[in-house]
């Protein structure tokens, strides 16, 4: 076995010759009920016609063993495929909203945050203030990060919630953690990685996407709204207009685990629904 210790988390070559297979091995400790989450995750992700993910070769409640998948570039054939695909996987549907993977365990995280994975009877509004913004707001407030008229600019969308959240959807299969660095392009195509997967809405896996400059966005959302119209399920009118509101949740949990600007944005984007 041979190791390479230069990413995050480190790789090792188990075997030898043209029997060896590279492998990632990621340690959870830190994050009670992490690895649980992210193994059940990765499976339930692995739709058929959906994006590539990471196998499961091995976990226990600290430690994952996956699949290593080597990098490459981003190309345009690759990422309209990507939005193909990712409208598959958002198709595949969840029990509810707010519903974890099975298996998965309700406390599960998003980074080194907690995240509540309990199903919701939904509309989706309703579950999206209670378990993503909510719960957030509140600890940024609580912790400083958020003055009163920033919070309260955050309060006054979740008192117009059932104005803002667009028409209702059934509970799409999300990754839940969709930034740019979780997608990782490779030969020919783009993988996901590092799910926090849970029942929730089709239009907030895209705004994360859209929230930290996902390279090729344009050609990623082209494929996507390509395949979902095809499959009589088109993007509803507005969707555009609604990614603040769904990029609330990510910048709360963002202003919470590092402060700094990210309230800020939590705010402007808040302020932007008005």
């Amino acid at each position: 076995m041979t190791a390479d210790l230069g990413g995050h988390p480190p790789r090792f070559r188990l075997g030898e010759g043209a029997a060896a297979v590279t492998v990632v091995v990621k340690n959870g400790a830190a994050d009670p009920g992490s690895i649980p989450a992210e193994a059940a995750g990765l499976r339930w992700l692995a739709v058929p016609g959906g994006p590539p993910l990471p196998d499961v070769l091995g976990h226990d409640d600290e430690w994952l063993v996956s699949s290593w998948v080597p990098a490459g570039r981003p190309t345009e054939d690759a990422a309209g495929e990507l939005g193909r695909r990712l409208a598959v996987l958002h198709a595949a549907g969840a029990d509810a909203f707010g519903a974890p993977p099975p298996g998965g365990p309700a406390q599960a995280w998003i980074g080194h945050a907690r995240m509540r994975n309990v199903g919701h009877d939904g509309p989706w509004h309703e579950w999206f203030v209670q378990d993503r913004v909510l719960p957030y707001l509140r600890a940024a407030r609580d912790r400083g990060e958020l003055d009163p008229a920033g919070a309260a600019a955050i309060d006054r969308v979740c008192a117009r919630i059932d104005r803002l959240a667009g028409p209702d959807e059934p509970p799409a299969r999300l990754h839940g953690d969709l930034w740019s660095g979780n997608v990782l392009w490779s030969a020919d195509t783009a993988w996901l990685i590092d799910p926090a997967a849970h029942g929730g809405h089709r239009e907030s896996d895209l705004a994360m996407l859209d929230l930290f400059g996902l390279p090729r966005l344009d050609r990623v959302l082209a494929g996507y709204a390509g395949a979902a119209a095809d499959a009589g399920t088109p993007l509803a009118e507005g969707w555009r207009d609604r990614i603040p509101l769904h990029q609330l949740f990510p910048l709360l949990v963002h202003t919470v685990l590092f402060g700094g600007g990210y309230a800020g944005r939590a705010v402007a984007a808040a302020r932007r629904l008005a």
